[in-house]
């Protein structure tokens, strides 16, 4: 290996810094990282999620050793280095080459270098006071549990007895999941090839593989010939939860109402012959759904509109089933965007479930007696979920919500399994209800 070509630690730490303050700004994670340079993403990624997994301990560590908040570019930097150092089994770096490589990133950085002093006291200090000062955090619910106050106390009223082990799950990384296609090869056919390229990998559901490992995707056998496409276990059940009961009935239109990038589009297709519509807001997130189709050789009609705005896209043709992909929180896959918890504001959670009832309004009308809705949310938030669905019934008598898992808990909280014949691992939070509209 040439050790040489590795870019430094302190430019790591630079760049993560600049991720992190990126993301108090309110962008999110994934444009923050894109903006890395390329030669310095990967690493960047690995100690961004790292610190973002750890960055509640760390801001009350922060508060401890200085309680005025430095210049937001210094604050960053000394919370990475903060949370770098929080005692953890899988430390990347031991203390001292950490701390002296944070200074460094300190002193190359002119919105920081001011600061390089208090940085350096404050991190020497707490090498020095640790354990003191972990056990003070102790006390503060945000720092225990490297979530805000407000989404704890949310979790805990919708969960009274799993919001612990939801907070715990959200701190773990998930694992890679794979979605086989079964137009092109069956998943134990599938399973033999990952054993002869030595890749160790478990079924898990109807048609996934979870990988024990990380690997690069596109060297995975049969990938850019479209066998497989990366999809957590839990967001594999759309589409065969819809298809049931109505997959063999002949010309079935569907709608994936909120499509993009398109993962639960090619499931649908890869299971069935069905015509599929998928609509997305986002004219450049569409794109993305015709290469994701491209590389797994399924064809849909695509189409840029707003869901809700049923008269701007719509034929008047009934769909005999719809998928409502709907925006939400995003509560239930923090473990693999952990940017999120620290994005989300308390009010989101109203403004998207009122954006979710405008939607399941919409598409309502045009579902063609008879048909099936399914709604799902990539959330464990009531209010995105149970509640939702709840108040979508009140008041439309029209509405029968058939037998479906409801909310999902993300790793091994699992107070609901209503339908699932095979295990499905360690997978992600979600909300799913199947809604069936009266035949006239």
């Amino acid at each position: 290996m040439n050790s040489h070509l590795a870019p430094p630690l302190w430019r790591q730490l630079q760049a993560t810094a600049h991720v992190i303050l990126s993301i108090r700004r309110g962008q999110s994670g994934t444009a923050a990282l894109d903006a890395v340079a390329a030669p310095l993403r990967a690493g960047v990624q690995s100690l961004s999620f790292a610190v973002l997994r750890t960055l509640g301990r760390a801001q009350a560590l922060r508060q401890l050793l200085a309680p005025k908040s430095p210049p937001a570019a210094a604050d960053a930097l000394l919370c990475t280095a903060l949370a770098l150092l929080c005692p953890s089994e899988d430390a990347p770096y031991d203390d001292f080459t950490l701390v002296n490589q944070a200074i460094e990133a300190a002193k190359k950085t002119p919105a920081i270098k001011p600061q390089a002093a208090f940085i350096n006291a404050c991190l020497r200090r707490f090498l020095r006071e640790r354990s003191t000062l972990m056990a003070h955090t102790e006390h503060d619910v945000a720092a225990r549990w490297n979530h805000p106050a407000w989404w704890i106390e949310r979790l805990q009223k919708d969960w009274p007895d799993h919001w612990q082990a939801l907070l715990a799950a959200n701190n773990r990384q998930g694992p890679l999941t794979l979605r086989v296609n079964p137009r092109k090869v069956s998943r134990d056919a599938y399973l033999t090839q990952l054993q002869s390229a030595g890749i160790a990998a478990i079924p898990v559901g109807q048609f996934g593989v979870e990988l024990s490992g990380s690997v690069v995707v596109q060297s995975l056998p049969g990938f850019s010939q479209g066998w497989v496409s990366v999809q957590d276990a839990a967001a594999q059940c759309a589409a065969p939860l819809l298809l049931s009961g109505l997959s063999q009935r002949g010309g079935l239109r569907v709608l994936d109402a909120c499509a993009a990038p398109g993962g639960k589009t090619a499931h649908l297709l890869e299971l069935a012959d069905v015509s599929v519509l998928a609509l997305d807001v986002d004219a450049n997130r569409v794109a993305r759904i015709h290469q994701n189709l491209e590389r797994l050789q399924l064809a849909a009609q695509t189409q840029v509109g707003d869901a809700a705005d049923v008269q701007s896209w719509w034929n008047g043709v009934p769909f005999d089933a719809i998928l409502l992909d709907a925006p939400c929180s995003a509560s239930g896959i923090v473990r693999r965007h952990p940017d999120i918890r620290w994005l989300r504001r308390p009010t989101d959670i109203a403004q998207l479930a009122a954006t979710q009832s405008k939607l399941l309004k919409a598409l309502w009308t045009v579902l063609a007696p008879g048909g099936r809705l399914l709604y799902c949310t990539c959330s464990v938030f009531k209010e995105e979920g149970e509640w939702q669905i709840q108040a979508f019934l009140a008041s439309h008598s029209t509405a029968k919500w058939l037998p479906t898992p409801g909310h999902m808990m993300p790793g091994a909280v699992t107070p609901n399994r209503l339908f699932m014949d095979a295990p499905l691992g360690d997978h992600d939070g979600f909300f799913y209800a199947l809604l069936e509209k009266e035949a006239a």
